[in-house]
């Protein structure tokens, strides 16, 4: 039987690489999207796919995904947002906005789709970090937290459902060329590259080919962990 899985965030940068790699791994992928329904729908058709609307913050959303897809093999939770600015100018609805969809959203849709998972003693769940969750940004305050505590959700939800069989792991990226990236000059690109020890930015597929080897078997050994994709920039 093919296995599924459920992307959130699936039609952004690495999103799309993850559906793309997963399509190609023989998966039945669920392209999640929050707004961007026609690209969704438009990379679903290209991978024989379907898309899936799914805001993570929606509880409404979330539970006519579980209907929808019926319960799924993997989950991928990679919806995120980021915002640049001094902790102290960061508005109190942005901060929450950051929270909610990059922490509360994955342990939102988490929790959906546990207990079909724990009921059938099988599952993979694969949340995507940050390097900065794991040593913290200046001016990315906000979001450091929120992927610091996806990274400890990832440790703890490790440890609850590994005698059900599930594993739950961390993909933690480095600085990856996307369109959330497009707002640094060439100028500012050459001074992050020069921190780069491998002298690289990191691409989507990067990030695509280690959530990939996660999912797989050749990992049915290791849960609770993070795979960090940096080029060397944190270690």
């Amino acid at each position: 039987m093919q296995k599924k899985v459920l992307i959130t965030g699936g039609a952004g940068g690495i999103g799309e690489a993850i559906s793309r790699r997963l399509a190609l791994d023989g998966y039945f992928v669920y392209v999640g999207y929050a707004v961007s329904k026609e690209k969704a729908e438009n990379l679903a058709y290209e991978i024989c796919g379907e898309a899936v609307k799914i805001d993570v913050t929606d509880f409404s959303d979330i539970s006519t995904a579980v209907e929808k897809t019926g319960g799924v093999d993997l989950l991928v939770n990679n919806a995120g947002v980021s915002e640049i600015d001094l902790f102290t100018s960061i508005s109190e609805q942005k901060s929450r906005a950051i929270a909610e969809i990059n922490l509360i959203g994955a342990m939102n849709c988490t929790r959906a789709f546990l207990s079909d998972m724990i009921r059938r003693k099988s599952g993979c769940i694969i949340n995507i970090a940050s390097m900065w969750g794991q040593v913290g940004a200046s001016c990315e305050v906000d979001y450091s937290a929120s992927k610091a505590g996806l990274i400890g959700f990832t440790k703890a939800l490790a440890k609850e459902v590994a005698p059900s069989g599930i594993r739950v792991n961390c993909v933690s990226p480095g600085f990856i060329i996307t369109e959330m990236n497009s707002r640094f000059s060439d100028e500012d690109l050459a001074l992050i590259r020069d921190e780069i020890p491998l002298g690289m930015f990191g691409e989507p597929r990067h990030i695509a080919d280690a959530t990939a080897f996660l999912a797989s078997n050749r990992a049915e050994y290791i849960t609770g962990q993070v795979l960090a994709v940096n080029g060397g920039m944190v270690i």
